[in-house]
């Protein structure tokens, strides 16, 4: 009965979100739906060593998304891909979702900031403040857009002098 507990425990803290910081709200997921391409990311290491990271997120018709993330391996050039799925934490129109790319285990997707307007740009943090990424729908953000992301992030305790910027070859 124990290990139930703390299983239980560690899948429900895997899908918070940091303190002090919130997910945006008014989401459209049809909107997000799409690729998104990384570029900027605090080290992890499920994306250690890879470039040309991108994200595509498609309707499931069980009302989740279905996840493809897809990038490239320096060191010997393979393409390196990885299939998920994710469900609404809350209500559909807040941006938190619990994503999972290993069966019953699920962490949070929290977008923390997104153009509402275009759904050009998002940044996105996980269960705590060592998970941040800054997507666009361009392999280039404009550089006005990503200061202020940057600006935003640092203001709310992430570690951006840690960020890394991520190449994308056409």
């Amino acid at each position: 009965m124990n290990i139930l507990i703390l299983v239980t425990l560690l899948m429900v803290s895997c899908t918070k979100i940091p303190k002090g910081i919130e997910a945006v709200n008014g989401f459209d997921v049809t909107r997000y739906t799409g690729t998104w391409y990384e570029i900027a990311r605090l080290d992890n290491r499920f994306e250690r060593g890879l470039e040309n990271i991108s994200a595509t997120y498609t309707l499931r018709k069980d009302g989740g998304i279905d996840i493809l993330n897809q990038g490239l391996d320096l060191e010997d050039g393979t393409p390196e891909k990885a299939e998920g799925k994710g469900y609404f934490i809350q209500e559909p129109n807040k941006g938190r979702l619990k994503v999972s790319f290993l069966g019953p285990f699920y962490s949070s997707y929290n977008i923390i900031a997104l153009d509402k307007n275009r759904y050009s740009y998002a940044m996105v943090t996980g269960p705590n403040k060592s998970y941040l990424w800054i997507l666009s729908r361009t392999r280039q953000i404009p550089k006005e857009i990503l200061d202020r992301l940057i600006a935003q992030a640092k203001s709310q305790g992430f570690e951006t002098d840690k960020l890394i910027f991520v190449k994308h070859q056409s």
